[in-house]
């Protein structure tokens, strides 16, 4: 491609004019006398989809970020899917946000899996799966290549009040205090540690909290964090220590927003974007504002018992408990990731072990069924490492017999098993003909391989 063209789109791009960058990428994909290499049009297309991402244009975009990866001559899997990732979960499209994240995190060459952890927890959490989110956001948290753990650390937290561990939770949310925040966020840390001590019933530890939360005078608790300070302030006061009552279970993660609002639920916002194999073409991306967990459920920092407020001491029993009906004890989470987490985390094996054992008996692996049967098509010549190492290769070769090859083959269906699966794809012919095809697949350790190939006629499917 010529350099000019492409500088032009990204100069627009830098300055924010995502219109006109937009504009440029769709003049460099529709002309034809500006020559294209291997990989160039998987280029142009991804950085489209980040100019409408920019533009909230999310229909458009995922049209563009698919055509981005069916040039596979492009190498940006990861970053083209966790960007696909974003733009569903902008439509609350949660469940194809989870699979692309998915995708993004078995690319081994993308550099920043923990921005695909990060959004596959907040979608998993919109789906009330909360021990998966965990696990999504242990992965993120112990991602050396993570500049901030402190945000996955906080999510995690919520995980574990949603499964009604608040000791894990508070492990998580002391291990964030010790890496650089911004005080905002440190006072949005300590209020969740306030409330995670309330629910084991440690009111002072909960008091001195909520006390360091408050302490610059600039931070206002949340409704839910309110109570819990009424309840701890109370309890101190009258030197009565509030055990939680057994069995009590701790409030589900929080649903998603139901205003019309674009709910990103803490997820990266910024397009994602990654430059060619061609060094003469960097790319540069922008941080959008910020999305935090309490603003993106909806809920908001009101706050009728503001910091440092005497009314906690003086309110009648029935006051407090008028003022606690109905508030859910669930207000917590935001984004943060990094390197130094501490290997205390032997409290997570149980939670990342019990769904990563559910995960595999309902047949999720990495690499996917799915990605797996696209390389596989994508690249017939390599047909054998895709296959189960037990075939030899004559019997690959008779199973890939008339096999078309096509780089951005249809998955029409999938059944899976915790040993098995079979996909059922159609791929396009050169001559512009569809042939429909019956995938096999087994296990292998934590992925899957292939372990037959059938051609499948519309007599079979009738």
């Amino acid at each position: 491609m010529d350099n000019q063209y492409v500088a032009q789109a990204q100069a627009a791009y830098q300055a924010r004019d995502f219109q006109a960058a937009s504009q440029a990428y769709v003049q460099l994909l529709q002309d034809p006398s500006v020559p294209k290499g291997p990989g160039d049009l998987g280029y142009l297309y991804h950085q489209l989809g980040n100019c409408l991402l920019q533009l909230k244009d999310f229909d458009s975009a995922i049209e563009s970020y698919t055509q981005a990866t069916a040039d596979s001559a492009y190498d940006a899997v990861g970053a083209v899917n966790c960007n696909l990732g974003k733009a569903y979960v902008f439509k609350h499209d949660y469940e194809n946000a989870v699979s692309h994240f998915e995708i993004a995190t078995s690319d081994a060459k993308y550099d920043t899996p923990y921005k695909a952890y990060l959004g596959m927890g907040n979608a998993l959490l919109k789906l009330g799966k909360n021990a998966e989110a965990g696990v999504a956001f242990r992965e993120a948290a112990l991602d050396s290549r993570n500049p901030d753990p402190s945000k996955a650390l906080l999510n995690l937290g919520v995980c574990f009040m949603a499964l009604n561990r608040p000791a894990d939770a508070v492990a998580s949310y002391e291990s964030a205090l010790q890496f650089d925040m911004d005080a905002a966020t440190r006072n949005k840390m300590y209020a969740n540690l306030g409330q995670a001590y309330v629910a084991l019933g440690q009111m002072q530890k909960a008091m001195s909290a909520f006390e360091s939360a408050l302490a610059d005078k600039t931070y206002f608790l949340s409704e839910s964090a309110s109570v819990d300070y009424a309840q701890a302030a109370k309890c101190m006061a009258t030197g009565t220590i509030a055990m939680p009552a057994i069995g009590q279970q701790a409030a589900p993660a929080p649903a998603a927003a139901s205003n019309d609002g674009n709910d990103m639920s803490g997820l990266d916002v910024p397009a994602d974007g990654v430059p060619t194999q061609d060094d003469a073409y960097p790319v540069e991306t922008y941080a959008d504002p910020q999305y935090y967990p309490a603003e993106a459920y909806g809920y908001e920092p009101v706050d009728n018992y503001n910091s440092g407020d005497e009314r906690f001491f003086s309110a009648s029993d029935e006051e407090l408990e008028r003022y606690s009906k109905g508030i859910a004890r669930q207000d917590r989470k935001r984004r943060n990731v990094g390197l130094k987490i501490l290997v205390a985390f032997f409290v997570l094996l149980l939670l990342a072990a019990g769904a990563g054992v559910f995960l595999y008996t309902q047949g999720y692996g990495y690499p996917t069924q799915e990605s797996v049967v696209k390389s596989l098509f994508a690249d017939t010549e390599n047909a054998s490492s895709y296959f189960v190492s037990s075939m030899s290769s004559d019997k690959v070769d008779d199973a890939m017999r008339g096999v078309v090859s096509d780089s951005d083959v249809a998955i029409d269906g999938m059944d899976k098993s915790m040993s098995n699966s079979t996909v059922y794809v159609t791929a396009s012919t050169p001559e512009g003909g569809e042939v429909s095809y019956t995938v096999s697949m087994v296990r292998d350790m934590l992925g899957w391989k292939v372990s037959g190939v059938q051609m499948t006629f519309a007599s079979q499917q009738s």
